[in-house]
């Protein structure tokens, strides 16, 4: 069960949502598989923007992931091209 999440929130175009749910579907074992405390990651639509909620045991691994090269070198690069703005980058622990 997570005990943290990080929220980024991302403004993408409606015609690029597609594209961006993609990288999502693309990325979204080696994140489960390879990011040391991931527990899962869904992906959020509103009209306003798309949210990917990720799911760790700690909020040292959340902080860790952002800097990993699965997200900065893969995720972020492949996302760029759909991004309206600079994402908003959250991370929560339980209470």
């Amino acid at each position: 069960m997570a005990k943290s999440y990080l929220q980024i929130s991302l403004k993408i175009d409606n015609a690029d949502r597609g594209n961006a749910a993609g990288v999502y579907n693309k990325y979204k074992t080696p994140f489960l598989n390879g990011i040391k405390g991931a527990t899962s990651k869904e992906l959020l639509i509103r009209d306003e923007d798309v949210q990917v909620l990720h799911g760790f045991e700690t909020a040292e691994d959340a902080q860790n992931y952002l800097s990993s090269e699965l997200f900065n070198n893969d995720v972020v690069i492949a996302l760029k091209p759909y991004l309206k703005d600079n994402p908003d980058v959250r991370i929560y622990t339980i209470a």
